[in-house]
């Protein structure tokens, strides 16, 4: 991509987190998914770890290979207009520096916003210390491409608590949520949070905007915006409801035998006008 091109994808994707509306983003696992949702109308797109590494034949949790998931964010870039935003789990990187350099290589491929995970293998937290001096070796990178990319900083407490209490899980939240912006972070992502008082917490004490994962049950956008959410995104559930849709279809095909199920409302026709 043309590094002028994405220096104002970056500012426009920066812009979209004013606070004033919630800005709802969309995780596309591959070329068609973002396709699609650019030919919806959202405004920029994020990506889905999960549904990126299930696509490429491999589990999350950092198991795909960089370079695969590397192309995959840049086939991605290549299919949408959009700023585009790259759930980059913890970095894919041991140590500070290395993860720089992962970044930089995320850059590189077109993406403008990246979310940073301070869980370890989704089994438990990061050290705080660590976490920031992740976050600060992302931001270095991003100064190094002159690129301004989002950084949203995913705190995963309410993933990898254990057994702690919610009051417990908010505190190290904010802790964690101050330490991160300090180091450059620009946004926090208290992933899994659902309680409606922990979420208006949160957004009142963390002074930057709030992403929330989307999932059934939660309040509806316009109320979320109202309990002062900046950010809300679908993380793996619209790339599940895919794969979900094909598996029950394939299931009645095989017990049935009846064809039925595969008259799509979108087919062929629709998929292809997209990539014209």
């Amino acid at each position: 991509m043309d590094r002028q091109v994405e220096v104002e994808r970056a500012q426009a994707f920066r812009a979209l987190h004013d606070r004033r509306h919630v800005l709802l983003l969309p995780n596309a696992w591959d070329a068609g998914s973002a396709a699609i949702f650019t030919d919806l109308g959202y405004s920029a797109i994020a990506t889905t770890s999960g549904g990126i590494a299930w696509s490429l034949g491999y589990a999350d949790g950092e198991v795909a290979p960089l370079d695969e998931v590397v192309a995959a964010v840049r086939r991605i870039v290549r299919a949408t207009p959009l700023p585009v935003s790259v759930d980059f789990e913890a970095g894919y990187g041991a140590t500070p520096d290395a993860v720089a350099t992962s970044v930089r290589a995320v850059i590189d491929a077109g993406a403008v916003g990246i979310n940073l995970e301070d869980g370890i293998r989704h089994e438990a937290l990061r050290d705080v210390d660590d976490g920031a001096r992740r976050i600060a070796a992302a931001r270095a990178a991003a100064r190094t491409a002159n690129v301004p990319i989002f950084i949203n900083a995913r705190i995963d407490a309410w993933i990898v608590g254990g057994p702690a209490t919610e009051a417990d899980r908010v505190a190290d939240t904010l802790r964690r949520a101050r330490a991160y912006l300090a180091a450059g972070a620009d946004g926090v992502y208290p992933i899994a949070v659902a309680n409606v008082d922990t979420i208006t917490t949160l957004c009142a004490q963390i002074d930057a905007p709030v992403n929330v994962g989307a999932r059934a049950g939660l309040p509806d956008v316009a109320e979320l915006g109202r309990l002062g959410v900046a950010r809300v995104s679908t993380a793996t559930r619209l790339a599940t409801l895919a794969y979900a849709t094909a598996r029950e279809t394939a299931r009645a095909l095989k017990a049935g035998g009846r064809f039925d199920g595969l008259d799509a409302a979108f087919g062929y026709p629709d998929m292809q006008r997209l990539f014209r």
